[in-house]
């Protein structure tokens, strides 16, 4: 049963929610206007690092002529970008379904 105090309970997390305007400074993120939270920064700046980082070792390794490393390494950047990108989409999901939970009116 909505009560008076559970919408003004789920209002307020909403809004505590709502304050946190980190944008991620992302080469590979899609610029979207939705907020994100500390932890989905942090997060995505880990794993843009992992994929640098497996970009310059893959440079590396074709520098010295290891044809069969450079392969695997862009191959498993390629795996982590496909990662990240579902791994946002699904975490875009859950807050617009959690939005959706919130009633438009009081």
């Amino acid at each position: 049963m909505i009560t008076r105090s559970n919408l003004a309970e789920q209002l307020r997390e909403y809004q505590i929610r709502s304050k946190h305007d980190w944008t991620s400074v992302s080469f590979f993120s899609s610029a979207s206007n939705l907020t994100s939270s500390r932890v989905d920064v942090v997060i995505f700046l880990i794993w843009e690092l992992v994929i640098l980082a497996c970009l310059v070792f893959s440079a590396v390794s074709l520098y010295f002529r290891h044809m069969k490393l450079a392969f695997i390494l862009v191959c498993i950047t390629l795996l982590l970008l496909l990662c990240m990108k579902i791994a946002k989409q699904v975490r875009l999901a859950r807050k617009k379904k959690r939005r959706m939970l919130l009633p438009l009116s009081m």
